[in-house]
């Protein structure tokens, strides 16, 4: 499992191309501050429940950390995550090129998270 840190839509897109030949995960979140918290309570909540699941990944697959923007630039509606990727709420968990997400509380359960993961 490859892991990948990024930051903002252009380096989400880049991150997508560099690795289409895989199964690709994304996770959306709120951007963090200088003391690395994020704006966004339930991302603060979720995170840690997700990160704490990514053993559960398939072989071979990529898992993209998105940060989204500020609050400003995420509550914008015409902001690229919204129209072009369909990301209407943060945090959002996905296999990409798929309908399989999990949004907002439902990142909150593990057993979720890790179907959502696992599967193939």
């Amino acid at each position: 499992m490859v892991l990948l840190e990024v930051s903002g839509y252009d380096e989400f897109v880049k991150a997508v191309d560099a690795n289409k030949e895989n199964t690709i995960f994304a996770y959306f979140t709120g951007s963090k501050d200088a003391q690395g918290v994020s704006w966004c309570p339930d991302c603060v909540t979720a995170e840690p429940i997700v990160r704490g699941l990514l053993s559960e990944l398939p072989e071979g697959s990529v898992f993209i950390y998105c940060q989204v923007g500020d609050r400003p630039y995420w509550k914008d509606l015409k902001n690229e995550f919204r129209t072009v990727l369909k990301v209407n709420a943060v945090p959002t968990l996905m296999k990409y090129g798929t309908s399989q997400t999990l949004v907002e509380s439902e990142l909150f359960k593990p057993n979720l998270v890790q179907m959502l993961l696992s599967e193939d």
